[in-house]
Protein backbone atom coordinates (compact mmCIF):
# COMPACT_ATOMS: atom_id res chain seq x y z
CA UNK A 1 0.00 0.00 0.00
CA UNK A 2 1.02 3.34 -0.87
CA UNK A 3 1.65 5.87 1.98
CA UNK A 4 2.32 9.68 2.08
CA UNK A 5 4.98 11.90 3.28
CA UNK A 6 3.26 12.19 6.61
CA UNK A 7 2.85 8.20 6.64
CA UNK A 8 -0.78 8.11 6.80
CA UNK A 9 -1.70 4.78 4.84
CA UNK A 10 -3.37 5.91 1.16
CA UNK A 11 -6.47 3.72 0.86
CA UNK A 12 -9.04 5.58 -1.60
CA UNK A 13 -13.10 5.20 -1.48
CA UNK A 14 -14.31 4.48 -4.90
CA UNK A 15 -17.90 4.32 -6.07
CA UNK A 16 -18.11 2.26 -9.62
CA UNK A 17 -21.72 2.43 -11.26
CA UNK A 18 -21.38 0.04 -14.59
CA UNK A 19 -24.53 0.58 -17.09
CA UNK A 20 -24.32 -1.76 -20.17
CA UNK A 21 -26.23 0.04 -23.15
CA UNK A 22 -28.54 -1.26 -25.66
CA UNK A 23 -29.61 -4.81 -24.19
CA UNK A 24 -32.20 -6.79 -24.73
CA UNK A 25 -34.01 -6.21 -21.50
CA UNK A 26 -33.79 -3.59 -19.09
CA UNK A 27 -32.69 -5.68 -16.06
CA UNK A 28 -28.70 -5.20 -15.62
CA UNK A 29 -28.62 -7.40 -12.92
CA UNK A 30 -26.88 -10.53 -14.95
CA UNK A 31 -24.20 -7.39 -16.12
CA UNK A 32 -23.51 -6.07 -12.61
CA UNK A 33 -23.09 -9.98 -11.42
CA UNK A 34 -20.52 -10.42 -13.93
CA UNK A 35 -18.96 -7.29 -13.17
CA UNK A 36 -18.42 -8.39 -9.47
CA UNK A 37 -17.38 -11.80 -10.22
CA UNK A 38 -13.94 -9.68 -11.01
CA UNK A 39 -14.12 -8.43 -7.25
CA UNK A 40 -14.73 -11.86 -6.20
CA UNK A 41 -11.48 -13.47 -7.67
CA UNK A 42 -9.22 -10.70 -5.90
CA UNK A 43 -7.95 -9.87 -2.43
CA UNK A 44 -6.96 -6.65 -2.18
CA UNK A 45 -9.92 -4.65 -3.10
CA UNK A 46 -12.43 -4.43 -0.11
CA UNK A 47 -15.94 -3.91 -2.46
CA UNK A 48 -19.36 -3.73 -1.31
CA UNK A 49 -22.45 -4.05 -3.50
CA UNK A 50 -25.47 -1.00 -3.02
CA UNK A 51 -28.69 -0.63 -4.98
CA UNK A 52 -27.01 1.59 -7.25
CA UNK A 53 -23.24 0.57 -7.41
CA UNK A 54 -20.63 -0.43 -6.03
CA UNK A 55 -18.45 1.20 -3.51
CA UNK A 56 -14.80 -0.32 -3.61
CA UNK A 57 -11.84 0.32 -0.82
CA UNK A 58 -8.23 0.20 -0.94
CA UNK A 59 -4.68 1.65 -2.73
CA UNK A 60 -5.85 3.64 -5.72
CA UNK A 61 -4.00 2.13 -8.34
CA UNK A 62 -5.27 -1.42 -7.43
CA UNK A 63 -8.44 -0.29 -7.48
CA UNK A 64 -8.62 1.53 -10.57
CA UNK A 65 -7.46 -1.56 -12.45
CA UNK A 66 -10.41 -3.30 -10.69
CA UNK A 67 -12.91 -0.74 -12.40
CA UNK A 68 -11.30 -1.19 -15.74
CA UNK A 69 -11.56 -4.99 -15.23
CA UNK A 70 -14.97 -4.67 -14.45
CA UNK A 71 -15.87 -2.60 -17.48
CA UNK A 72 -14.48 -4.78 -19.10
CA UNK A 73 -15.45 -7.60 -17.94
CA UNK A 74 -19.69 -6.21 -19.28
CA UNK A 75 -18.30 -6.12 -22.97
CA UNK A 76 -17.45 -9.77 -22.90
CA UNK A 77 -21.42 -10.57 -22.32
CA UNK A 78 -21.88 -9.34 -25.66
CA UNK A 79 -22.32 -5.73 -24.59
CA UNK A 80 -21.35 -3.16 -27.74
CA UNK A 81 -21.43 -0.44 -25.28
CA UNK A 82 -20.82 0.28 -21.48
CA UNK A 83 -21.15 3.97 -19.46
CA UNK A 84 -18.99 3.74 -16.42
CA UNK A 85 -19.71 6.42 -13.47
CA UNK A 86 -16.83 6.69 -10.83
CA UNK A 87 -16.39 8.84 -8.05
CA UNK A 88 -12.92 8.98 -6.20
CA UNK A 89 -12.66 9.99 -2.28
CA UNK A 90 -8.82 10.12 -2.10
CA UNK A 91 -7.87 11.59 1.39
CA UNK A 92 -4.36 11.91 2.39
CA UNK A 93 -4.34 13.59 5.58
CA UNK A 94 -5.77 10.61 7.36
CA UNK A 95 -6.89 7.06 6.65
CA UNK A 96 -10.69 6.56 6.17
CA UNK A 97 -12.82 3.68 5.33
CA UNK A 98 -16.07 2.74 4.08
CA UNK A 99 -17.05 2.12 7.88
CA UNK A 100 -15.34 4.91 9.44
CA UNK A 101 -17.15 7.56 7.00
CA UNK A 102 -20.49 5.92 8.18
CA UNK A 103 -19.63 5.84 11.75
CA UNK A 104 -18.89 9.82 11.41
CA UNK A 105 -21.68 10.81 10.05
CA UNK A 106 -24.09 8.66 12.30
CA UNK A 107 -22.30 9.83 15.12
CA UNK A 108 -22.96 13.25 14.04
CA UNK A 109 -26.42 12.19 13.87
CA UNK A 110 -26.64 10.88 17.53
CA UNK A 111 -25.54 14.54 18.71
CA UNK A 112 -28.14 16.41 17.06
Amino acid sequence: MQSCSSGVIIMAIVQVSIVPLGTKTTSISSYVARALKVLQNQKSVKYKLTPMGSILEGDLDKVLSMVRKMHESVFEEGVQRVVTIVNIDDRRDKRVTMESKISSVEDKLCRS
